[in-house]
Parts: structure tokens; sequence; C-alpha cells
């Protein structure tokens, strides 16, 4: 049974997330039902990573197991997936992979970006795809802020419960690394971009990263607190998230 690693860009506006739920309407389930319809029986896929509803990818991963009967090749699939797609989804990539590959264990790492609109008017175009700040943020305090979160650190002030979190997580249950962060301001425009790249990001940490920095940039929150919520103990989790329609899970990285 060929094992096919897909790679899909996705709007997240109309959908309700990736993981398939009661009702439909996931990423998940319209992917699968595409699937269903070309092989006449269903098919699971197993992603990457969960993204919430209204999160966009560029390069969201899947992997799905063929059935030996199909004769189709890795770019027959891509076009009859996207035949079968409505537009706000498309598959972009897809190749055959080892039998005992996995889209989400074998990830090496992931880039996310987030977007910021500092512009006085939100274009109509980028309603739902960038966070609308018009007072403007201090790009050298949001840079500073970010690099605070570089490195190997505990998390758990910046991640939301799903209600699936084991009741005594092990001591490095929330222990993730930042390799990098950056914050792309071109000269000219109005749209910033804040960068991560780590080994693993859990339930909203980003956008929680992204909103606790903001606080930073238009200074409410000094640099020295937000360092802080990664090594005092007792250190409140953030009350601050950027909303989900500025985040876009750029690349999975699997070398």
């Amino acid at each position: 049974m060929p094992r096919i690693l897909f790679t899909c860009a996705y709007d997240g506006t109309p959908w309700h997330g990736w993981q398939s739920q009661a009702g439909g309407e996931t990423l998940q389930d319209v992917i699968e039902g595409a699937f269903c319809a070309i092989l006449r029986n269903p098919l699971r896929i197993a992603a990457s990573g969960r993204t919430d509803a209204g999160v966009h990818a560029l390069a969201q991963c899947f992997h799905a197991d063929i059935p030996e009967s199909c004769r189709m090749t890795p770019e027959n699939w891509r076009a009859a997936l996207n035949a079968h797609l409505p537009a706000s989804i498309r598959i972009l990539q897809a190749r055959v992979v080892a039998g005992d590959f996995h889209a989400r264990f074998d990830a090496k790492g992931k880039i996310y970006e987030y977007l910021v609109c500092t512009a006085p008017v939100l274009s109509p175009f980028m309603f739902g795809r960038a966070w609308h700040r018009p007072m403007g943020v201090d790009v050298a305090a949001l840079r500073a802020a970010l690099a605070v979160y570089e490195g190997e650190h505990d998390f758990r002030r910046f991640a939301a419960r799903r209600g699936n979190e084991p009741d005594a997580p092990p001591e490095d249950f929330y222990v993730r690394t930042i390799y990098r962060t950056s914050v792309i301001a071109e000269e000219g425009s109005d749209m910033l971009r804040l960068r991560f790249h780590g080994n693993g990001f859990m339930y909203r940490m980003v956008r929680m990263l992204v909103g606790t920095a903001h606080q930073v940039s238009i200074g409410k929150m000094t640099e020295r607190q937000l360092a802080s919520m990664l090594t005092e103990l007792h250190a409140p989790k953030t009350r601050f998230c950027a909303p989900p329609e500025g985040l876009y899970l750029q690349q999975v990285i699997y070398d």
C-alpha cells in the first residue's frame, strides 16, 4: 500500500480548522471527502499537525496510504484531488515516501508567519488575512520581544488548553525550541511579517507569542516582564492572543 506525502495550501477562513469533527466543514473532512469521491471508499489522512479555524497554510503536509489496486501516480493524485476540492484548498505537491514515514512524527520543525497590517485602513483584499493594528507598533521593540522567545524554554504560559492534556504531564511536556524569529518590515509597506522557526508549537502558541510581544511593542509590557513568563515558575499565563486570520503555516521541515 503506497504511502504518499501531500503538500497543500488553503485559505482557512471558510473552514472550522483542520481536525475532523462532527458536522464536517473542516479541512480534513473535505480532503478525505475528495479521496472518497475518487476511490469510492473512505480513506483517512494524517497531517503534520492541526491548524485552528481561520488559520491559513502555504504548505501544510499530510500523508495517505493508497490502496494497491489504485495505479494513479502522485501527479495524477494532485490533479484528481484538486478537481474535487473547493478553490480555497489546493494540493501543491505529492510524492511517494517510505511506508513507515509519518507526516507528524517525522517533522523536524515548522515555520509559521504572522501578518500584521499597520495601515490606517485595512485593504478589503487583506480582510481575514492579517491582523489590523492601525495605531502602529515599535518595530525595534517587537524584534527584541520576539528574540526573547529564541532558544529552549518551557512555554506553558503561551499554550491554550485543548482539553486532552494529561492530568500529570511529564516535566518536558511544554518545552519547545524556537531556533529563529524575525520581523520583516519592507520599506514603504504597512505590512509586518513575524516569522517563527521552531521544532514544534502547541495549541494557539504562535498567536499567544504574537499577542504578548505586541504588548511590548506598544509599551504596555516590558521586555523583562515578557522574559519572566519563560523563567519564573509562578508567572501567570498570558492573557494576549492574536486573532487567527494573520497566521500562516509556511513550511513543515522534514530533512
